[in-house]
């Protein structure tokens, strides 16, 4: 199954970074986020891509463009231009790049990558989003729902301190950061049906994916959600990155390959 990725925003909340290359491509431990999606979905055997590009997107297409050359030990013999490599890394992906526009909302990148899908069903994440959750388990859900599209839901992560007081005003306990176990959201790792084109008008490149189509998606009572309790985390901010970072250090929670 073909893994649909959006990479095409400017992320401004992260503009430290974002200023000189697009949010997929902030490192992560060294490699960028997307790689780090990337190598989440081919441990379960989907190594086929379609990256939806934007905001500088040259600079991903050069990074997977010298991939090769940036991943492998190389001696190279300049009087006679050749190039021996001893060793190489690279991972077994066929990525296809396409420009889906600067402006262009999360709705109409679909629609733009439509004919690279080949008419199958197919998956759909953010690239700035990282998760354990279980690709197998997900798509056997969805199967099971026989429905347009399905949704990883993740339960997220207060940015505060949680605390409970008693009536003189004593913490009877105190938590870090807990999770909101009454809400759930989007937390992408989408499975959709080839039919999910028929939700995208012709006013795509100007509608958020999430608003129009998933909108007329649950009307249609044809949006199932697979509740994921694992890890998840979105890098949103510089906050963001150092605990990413952190944790690939310390314990890298969506790292399900060697």
């Amino acid at each position: 199954m073909k893994v649909v990725i959006f990479a095409g925003g400017k992320g401004s909340r992260i503009s430290e970074e974002s200023i000189l290359r697009p949010k997929p491509m902030i490192e992560i431990g060294g490699k960028p986020i997307l790689w780090h999606i990337m190598k989440h979905y081919a441990s379960y055997g989907h190594n086929e891509f379609v990256i939806c590009l934007g905001y500088k997107g040259e600079v991903i297409k050069e990074y997977f463009l010298n991939y090769f050359a940036h991943h492998s030990d190389m001696t190279i013999d300049l009087k006679d231009n050749q190039v021996k490599v001893s060793d190489s890394s690279c991972e077994e992906f066929k990525i296809s790049l396409i420009d889906t526009g600067l402006e262009t909302m999360t709705a109409g990148r679909l629609k733009r990558v439509k004919k690279y899908l080949d008419n199958e069903a197919f998956m759909l994440t953010y690239g700035d989003g990282v998760s354990d959750v279980n690709v197998d388990n997900l798509i056997k859900f969805h199967k099971g729902k026989k429905g347009l599209v399905t949704m990883t839901g993740v339960q997220p992560q207060s940015r505060f301190g949680m605390l409970d007081i008693d009536d003189n005003d004593m913490v009877r306990t105190f938590q870090e950061k807990p999770k909101n176990e009454n809400v759930w959201i989007n937390g992408g790792f989408f499975v959709i049906e080839p039919d999910i084109f028929d939700y995208l008008h012709d006013d795509a490149d100007d509608t958020m994916w999430e608003r129009q189509p998933l909108e007329d998606i649950c009307a249609k009572n044809q949006l199932a959600v697979y509740k994921h309790y694992g890890f998840w985390k979105c890098m949103d901010t510089m906050r963001d990155k150092i605990e990413l970072n952190d944790l690939w250090e310390n314990d890298p929670k969506w790292k399900n390959w060697k």
